[in-house]
């Protein structure tokens, strides 16, 4: 897809004037037009969640088009025909679906092995096709398993795809949730300490099996987010970001302060994306929180 040039002025003219709430992010969006296109500000690659838009209505070319202006390198969880608009605005699929589990039934049950072990193997491949750097794959609910089972459930069923991941250059990854806020509806899941992902992958033996760090689940499940994550960089492939306690903005309504956790992350040598997954605050504008949220995380 090519756009064409009075369609591109137009779509601009908007965004600014969507923007326009704040001088100082005009600035930004007209200095990143500016740039060639694959060109991105600051020293961490940032990326989105779908949540990040809230009610507003546009398409995949509009948020194509907003990310590229901002800055952004990449979004997460695209829809495998979405992947040419994405690289029309030199953006990279950088996390995707495809692993056949669910929140409720995960890696951790042995029953569906056989059907996950066949759907990850597809996924990998559609990934490796697209450009997608990681795979998701979710641990899924106890429902009275221990944890330590479930732990080698996982690790039974990661070690089956390992190989294969491997040799397609993909990571497979598990991500934290916690089981202390109601709120969000994951009460039960395995994954509610980052060290029991952390214990899997070690145990895969696998450079391919890793986990998403989350810092409002590491924060709320476990604390310590910034020295966890330097003691155990090797196991993280991808980090999603949000406020704590509200899992709103990363601004100053959190409780954490992520200028500081962008600029420690920048140290380690983190070279992953770094996606915002926050759910946008009732009466703000999404597209202000969002370049707020990249500014936040711009190193340079």
């Amino acid at each position: 897809m090519q756009l064409s040039t009075e369609n591109t002025k137009l779509k601009r003219r908007k965004l600014l004037a969507a923007l326009a709430a704040s001088p100082m992010l005009v600035a930004q969006v007209r200095m990143a037009q500016a740039l060639k296109p694959g060109i991105r500000q600051g020293k961490l690659k940032q990326s989105v969640m779908p949540q990040v838009w809230g009610d507003l209505d546009l398409s995949i070319e509009e948020r194509c088009e907003v990310l590229a202006a901002l800055g952004f390198a990449g979004m997460d969880l695209p829809q495998p025909q979405q992947i040419p608009v994405l690289k029309d605005y030199g953006l990279t699929p950088a996390l995707m679906v495809g692993t056949g589990t669910t929140f409720e039934d995960g890696l951790i049950r042995r029953e569906l092995h056989n059907q996950i072990e066949e759907a990850t193997h597809a996924g990998i491949a559609m990934c490796a096709e697209v450009g997608c750097p990681n795979l998701i794959a979710l641990p899924g609910e106890r429902r009275g398993m221990s944890r330590e089972e479930g732990a080698d459930h996982a690790v039974e069923v990661l070690s089956r795809v390992a190989p294969y991941a491997e040799e397609k250059g993909v990571n497979v990854c598990m991500e934290i949730t916690n089981s202390k806020v109601a709120a969000d509806n994951r009460t039960d899941q395995v994954f509610d300490d980052i060290e029991w992902g952390f214990d899997v992958c070690r145990r895969t033996g696998s450079p391919n099996i890793k986990v998403v760090y989350d810092f409002y689940h590491v924060q709320i499940a476990n604390g310590d987010v910034v020295r966890t994550m330097r003691d155990n960089l090797d196991l993280i492939c991808h980090v999603h970001v949000a406020g704590v306690p509200s899992r709103a903005e990363i601004d100053d309504t959190s409780e954490m302060n992520y200028r500081y956790i962008a600029r420690e992350i920048a140290a380690m040598g983190y070279d992953g994306f770094v996606s915002q997954e926050y759910r946008p605050t009732a009466g703000r504008n999404p597209l202000i929180s969002l370049a707020t949220g990249y500014d936040i995380l711009t190193v340079i």
